[in-house]
C-alpha cells in the first residue's frame, strides 16, 4: 500500500504499526520517528514565523483565520503523482495540521481517512481505524498502550491528587483541551481550567492565577522543551503571578500536542514529574 500522511501523529502511528515503509509522502512537520526524515515532503508553512515570540505567532495565526487564509500549502499534484492508495488527514484543528477539507477536492478519487480525535479513547480508536484501513493488526500496539496507561496511573494512585493548571500556549495562555485533560486526570492532576474533549481557547493570566494551582505545567503547542523554556522566560512575571508552588516546562511538540502513540509517553512524563523522578523545574519559581 502507498500511503500519504498529512498528519504528524498519523505518521507516528503508521511507523508504530510497522507500516513506515509504506508511507510515500509526509508533511514538513512529520519529524518523528527519525526514519521519517527520508520520506518526501509535500507541504510547507505559508507563514514565516520561525523564532517569533508566542504573541506574534498568535496574532499572525488569528489574522490568517479572519482572512480565510490557510496556514499550509499542499502540493496536491505531487501527491497525485505518487499514486497513493490512501491519504490520512484530520478534522481537529486548522492550526496544528492541514485540514482535510483543504485537499479533499484536489484529491477526489483517492481514498482518504479523516482523523478527528477529541479524547484519549478517540486517539486509540483512530490508531485501530488506521490499522484496519491498511490491513494491519493494531492489537499488539493497542494492548501495549493500554498496559502502559494502567501502569503509569497506578504509580500515582496512592498520592493525594494535585491541583494544577496545564497550559498549551503561553501568550496568551490557553488551557488544556481535547485529550490532554484525560492525561492530567490519569496522572492525578485536577485542572479546573481544563476543557475535556473540546478545543482550547485563550484565557487571561488573571484567570490562571484565580484557579490557584499548586502545580503549573507549560507545554506550548509546536515548541520543543528548549523553546518552551525561552518563552516562559519572556513572560516570567506573569508566570510568577500565578503563585504556583511548582513549575514544570515540557516538550509540547514531541508529546502532548500530537494525538498519536506518544500521548502515552506524555502521561508517563506527567507521572514522572509528579514523582520528581527527573529535573522538571527548569526555571525556579520566584516564590520557591
Amino acid at each position: 500500500m502507498r500511503i500519504v500522511s498529512l498528519l504528524p501523529s498519523a505518521t507516528e502511528s503508521l511507523f508504530a504499526l510497522g507500516l513506515g515503509e509504506q508511507v510515500v509522502a509526509r508533511t514538513h512537520e512529520c519529524d518523528y520517528p527519525p526514519e521519517a526524515a527520508t520520506i518526501p515532503v509535500v507541504t510547507r508553512s505559508t507563514l514565516e514565523l520561525a523564532g517569533s515570540p508566542s504573541d506574534a505567532i498568535e496574532d499572525a495565526v488569528s489574522a490568517a483565520a479572519r482572512e480565510g487564509r490557510s496556514l499550509y500549502a499542499v502540493d496536491t499534484a505531487a501527491i497525485l503523482g505518487l499514486r497513493p492508495d490512501l491519504v490520512v488527514a484530520q478534522d481537529v484543528c486548522n492550526v496544528c495540521a492541514i485540514p482535510a477539507d483543504q485537499v479533499a477536492t484536489d484529491l477526489a478519487g483517492v481514498r482518504m481517512i479523516r482523523q478527528h480525535p477529541h479524547t484519549l479513547a478517540d486517539v486509540v480508536s483512530d490508531i485501530e481505524e488506521l490499522a484496519e484501513a491498511c490491513g494491519a493488526d493494531a492489537a499488539p500496539l493497542v494492548a501495549n498502550l493500554h498496559s502502559r496507561i494502567t501502569r503509569a496511573s497506578s504509580r500515582v494512585a496512592s498520592l493525594p491528587r494535585a491541583k494544577g493548571v496545564f497550559l498549551e500556549w503561553i501568550d496568551p495562555p490557553y488551557p488544556a483541551g481535547h485529550w490532554t485533560p484525560d492525561l492530567l486526570a490519569k496522572a492525578g492532576i485536577d485542572d479546573p481550567l481544563a476543557r475535556p474533549g473540546v478545543p482550547s481557547r485563550a484565557l487571561t493570566w488573571q484567570a490562571v492565577a484565580a484557579a490557584a494551582p499548586d502545580l503549573l505545567v507549560i507545554a506550548p503547542c509546536g515548541f520543543d522543551r528548549a523553546r518552551a523554556v525561552q518563552e516562559v522566560a519572556a513572560v516570567r512575571d506573569r508566570v510568577n503571578s500565578v503563585g504556583a508552588q511548582k513549575l514544570v516546562v515540557l516538550d509540547g511538540s514531541a508529546y502532548f500536542n500530537r494525538p498519536g502513540p506518544r500521548l502515552v509517553d506524555s502521561l508517563e512524563v506527567l507521572v514522572a514529574a509528579r514523582l520528581d523522578e527527573f529535573e522538571v523545574d527548569i526555571l525556579p519559581l520566584a516564590n520557591a
